[in-house]
């Protein structure tokens, strides 16, 4: 897999490439944010690992940047402990947030799983269909009225559920559960971020949303008519 490295900080850069090779990983180096894009753009990468703190913008607004335009999966370095700041990175569309210094081998698992969970299957079927929007598990692929739309890994997961359910309303909590995990430290608002990305995607108008749609005190539905 290729993990692109965003750091400006030569010695974290240095030990993650030696680490990711140790992995069995193809290791790119960006030192701020114009590169990390230029290479996102040209090289295509599995995942990406972004610093908060690069020398010409910050780490968030450079994952907002990638949460509309590319579906890479994000893990976020940061030597901010804040609760705060995690909660809005993870918001922001992270897959994960590490807080500096961190582990080696915690982050290499981190990163194992969130490659593996990018790559998973759809038990559910191959295609699913809910009205103008088709969700290929297979090729990780979502058309909308025949275009194709890119979602992040999570954008594609959540979506992907309510698909597999057309019809069917979901309280906040049980989609934190079913598409985050249990264990994940993430809230309700979470889910209402992601749902607006989505119908900013999928819906015609998402100021007037027919597909995704808000049930009153309960959650989320993927309606079919």
């Amino acid at each position: 897999m290729k993990v692109l490295v965003v750091d400006d900080e030569e010695p974290i850069t240095e030990a993650l490439a030696y680490n990711l090779r140790k992995e069995g990983h193809q290791p790119l180096i960006a030192g701020d944010a114009e590169q990390c894009l230029a290479m996102v753009r040209a090289e295509r990468p599995d995942l990406v690992i972004l610093d908060v703190m690069l020398p010409t913008a910050s780490g968030l607004d450079v994952c907002r940047h990638l949460r509309r335009h590319s579906p890479v999966p994000v893990i976020m370095l940061s030597a901010r402990a804040d609760e705060t700041d995690r909660v809005v990175g993870l918001e922001l569309g992270a897959d994960d947030y590490v807080v500096k210094p961190f582990s080696m081998r915690e982050l290499m698992a981190r990163v194992k799983c969130v490659l593996r969970r990018a790559a998973e299957p759809d038990s559910g079927g191959a295609v699913t269909t809910a009205g103008d929007i088709v969700v290929d598990a297979e090729r990780r692929e979502v058309t909308v009225r025949g275009r194709v739309v890119s979602l992040s890994p999570r954008e594609f997961e959540l979506l992907r559920f309510l698909a597999l359910h057309p019809g069917q309303a979901f309280t906040r909590q049980v989609l934190l559960d079913r598409v985050w995990g249990a264990d994940a430290y993430v809230g309700d608002r979470t889910v209402d971020v992601h749902v607006r990305w989505l119908r900013e995607k999928v819906e015609a108008d998402p100021a007037r949303p027919r597909c995704l749609l808000t049930v009153r005190g309960v959650g989320y539905k993927l309606a079919v008519g």
